[in-house]
C-alpha cells in the first residue's frame, strides 16, 4: 500500500519522493515527464489528482500564462 506525505500542499510517494501529480499526467500522456514539464491542477486543488483534473505544460512560462489567465478571470491564481 503506498504511503504518502505533504509538501506545500502536494501529495508526494513517501518511498521515492515522486509528486503524484507528476507521476499522474506521465501515465495520462503515456511517458514520463520531462524535467522541464509542469502539472497544473486545472481545479486548483493541489491534492485533486485525477488525470481528468491534470493538464501538462511544455515549460514553467507556459504554466505561468494559464495562471495568469485564470486570475484575470476568476480573481484566483
Amino acid at each position: 500500500m503506498a504511503r504518502f506525505k505533504f509538501k506545500r500542499g502536494y501529495k508526494y510517494f513517501k518511498n521515492s519522493g515522486l509528486s503524484v501529480a507528476r507521476y499522474v499526467a506521465g501515465r495520462k500522456i503515456g511517458r514520463p515527464l520531462k524535467k522541464t514539464e509542469r502539472v497544473h491542477h486545472i481545479n486548483r486543488d493541489k491534492t485533486d489528482n485525477r488525470r481528468c483534473n491534470l493538464d501538462v505544460y511544455k515549460n514553467q512560462r507556459e504554466h505561468t500564462k494559464t495562471h495568469r489567465k485564470d486570475k484575470k478571470n476568476t480573481g484566483l491564481w
